[in-house]
């Protein structure tokens, strides 16, 4: 076995995963994340069909995710008043399995800690390949080498940056922005969530934490906003000026805001790219191929890319060149029909005009009588079960 000493960059989903998968296979792996501890907040995340269970359950992980798990039941979409107007059923949010983000990167973190090194509160600076290793520089810690470098760090993602160019050659924009946070569960809900739209705009609460919290989640429609990722406080004002007199409960949320211990917020695009390797260096999960926080996908296609990727490592004995084009080869196709599922939700989520906010609110509102109520979570199923795992701990034997 060749090539053990594996640098990953991101702590967050695929990160982890790729560390519990490579030593599982006898590499060594170490975690470096930006952020100072593990980022505990964030969103729902959803895992369904045979590919995602089947990755779950060969980690060891799949009864404690149901034990999280929020039972989130049908969703409601309301009037100003907050009166329910249409019910959209659970599979087509929640999957077979929801988790608050922050539990998932929890247990992934748990599950690899006694056996992965993390750095936290740290960075990439530059990487310098040669014909044995990378020589990694960091922004606080020494520099180091590693056989590999893998950048599993999201949407704007610094490996990539580093590695393949500026994220605008890889980053489409999809129109819509978000912003999500935690804040009191002060209308009751009870394993279940509203949602209010307006032309351009959407705000929504549900229920978190067995209803002791509730998740406020906004999006709205804008062409690329140049904003600073890490300046809060222009953020919020962004999302004030857009949602402040909006109505139904966006004025008591935005006020809720300035409290929030977790706000996120973002873009929301997709990562396109040609290849997700270059050299000794790779990407995995929204790195290489975000589908989008619109899609229902972006985590069950981590933890896929996670396996395959330690996996086709392992059956190479660590030659990377062979290991990161039969990666390529298995994800490619998965990834992309994953995709597809987010590039058409951002238009249905927040229609640009008032004359189709309201055809959209009326259409939910008879959906659940129309013969194809359950089209769009049969979509969403076929495309996160059309993959075939390979058994890569008999492959890696071989």
């Amino acid at each position: 076995m060749t090539n053990l000493k594996v640098l990953i960059s991101g702590a967050s989903v695929a990160g982890p995963a790729l560390a519990y998968w490579l030593h599982r296979h006898g590499f060594q792996a170490t975690i470096v994340e930006r952020a100072p501890a593990l980022r505990e907040g964030g969103y729902a995340v959803d895992f369904r069909g045979e590919a995602h269970l089947t990755v779950l359950r060969r980690m060891g992980i799949l009864a404690e995710l149901e034990s999280a798990r929020t039972g989130t039941g049908s969703m409601s979409y309301v009037n100003s008043a907050g009166k329910p107007q249409a019910e959209l059923p659970a599979d087509l949010f929640a999957g077979d399995i929801e988790v608050l983000r922050g539990d998932l990167a929890r247990i992934l973190y748990d599950a690899t800690k006694e056996h992965t090194e993390y750095l936290f509160g740290d960075s990439i600076t530059s990487l310098t390949e040669d014909a044995h290793g990378v020589h990694v520089s960091f922004e606080r810690g020494a520099p180091r080498r590693f056989d590999l470098v893998i950048g599993a760090d999201g949407l704007h993602s610094n490996t990539r940056r580093l590695t393949f160019g500026p994220e605008e050659q890889f980053v489409e924009h999809l129109g819509v922005n978000c912003a999500i946070f935690t804040t009191a569960n002060h209308l009751g809900l009870d394993h279940t969530g509203h949602a209010y739209r307006t032309a351009g705009r959407l705000v929504a609460m549900y229920s978190a934490r067995h209803n002791t919290q509730a998740k406020a989640v906004f999006y709205f429609a804008s062409p690329q906003l140049d904003l600073d990722r890490r300046d809060v406080a222009r953020q919020q004002a962004v999302l004030t000026e857009t949602f402040a007199g909006n109505g139904w409960e966006s004025d008591r949320l935005l006020n809720d805001m300035r409290y929030a211990p977790d706000f996120y917020f973002d873009s929301v695009g997709q990562v396109h790219m040609d290849s997700w390797s270059r050299g000794r260096v790779a990407l995995i999960g929204d790195a290489a191929h975000c589908p989008s926080s619109l899609s229902g996908m972006g985590s069950g296609l981590a933890l896929v890319g996670a396996y395959v990727l330690a996996g086709e490592l392992a059956a190479a004995h660590g030659d990377h060149r062979v290991a990161f084009g039969r990666y390529e080869e298995e994800m490619r196709a998965y990834a992309t029909g994953c995709q597809k599922m987010g590039g058409g939700v951002a238009k249905l989520m927040v229609p640009g005009n008032r004359l189709m906010a309201t055809l959209l609110n009326r259409y939910y509102k008879v959906m659940p009588y129309l013969p194809g109520k359950d089209m769009a979570a049969k979509i969403a199923r076929k495309a996160a079960e059309n993959i075939t795992l390979r058994d890569y701990c008999a492959l890696a034997r071989r």
